[in-house]
């Protein structure tokens, strides 16, 4: 981030540890706000596909929901008024959605599709406050080596595939299986830093 940036404090509209950290590696100063968490979704936040829409328009759409309804819940919660960043990731197989694991069988499914093959990573990055809201996009093209059975019943037993879209998490144990990155390696990770700081700046330069 530029030394002469200087922002105002944000809202991150995410549970994500790894957003978190991403955001603290770039000196930006933010509060986080929660949405409630699985079963128990927000209706207004869901990230359940719709239609036929592509990758592209779903990563887009879930992550404007995501900030629309984080500025809906300062209103109702009564903090502080600032502006709110979000941010959604998935995977995009032979034009399929690959979405965030349901349970262990699903992770195991998901990364036997993976290996072997090369798969596209989309990270939308929003920003809004009262008056607008802006978006960016990072697109990363990933190829998995091939990965034997054993190999993906050891990782879904680690636990790290969980609550993560695609059932891996590249900045973990997973990194042994990535042959190749093509794009934005903390887009990958789930926030990419470049977008992210393009779309502060701007916020920054017109506030």
């Amino acid at each position: 981030m530029p030394a002469d940036l200087s922002l105002p404090r944000i809202y991150l509209a995410s549970t994500s540890p790894r957003r978190r950290e991403l955001l603290h590696q770039i000196g930006i100063d933010f509060d986080t706000l929660f949405f409630r968490a699985p079963p128990r979704d927000d209706d207004d936040v869901s990230e359940a596909i719709v239609g036929s829409e592509t990758a592209e328009e779903y990563v887009r759409r879930v992550a404007a929901a995501k900030a629309e309804g984080a500025m809906r819940r300062i209103v109702w919660r009564k903090l502080r008024r600032q502006a709110v960043l979000s941010a959604d990731t998935t995977l995009e197989l032979d034009g399929e959605i690959i979405g965030k694991p349901d349970d262990a069988q699903h992770a195991m499914q998901i990364l036997r599709r993976l290996a072997g093959c090369e798969h596209r990573v989309l990270t939308a990055v929003a920003l809004a406050d009262d008056s607008f809201l802006t978006q960016r996009l990072s697109v990363s093209t990933v190829r998995m080596r091939e990965i034997s059975d054993e190999e993906i019943a050891a990782y879904v037993e680690s636990g790290e595939p969980f609550g993560k879209a695609g059932a891996y998490g590249i900045q973990g144990r997973a990194a042994a299986f990535i042959s190749e990155i093509h794009g934005s390696y903390s887009g990958i990770m789930g926030l990419p830093l470049f977008e992210t700081a393009e779309l502060l700046r701007e916020f920054s330069q017109n506030a």
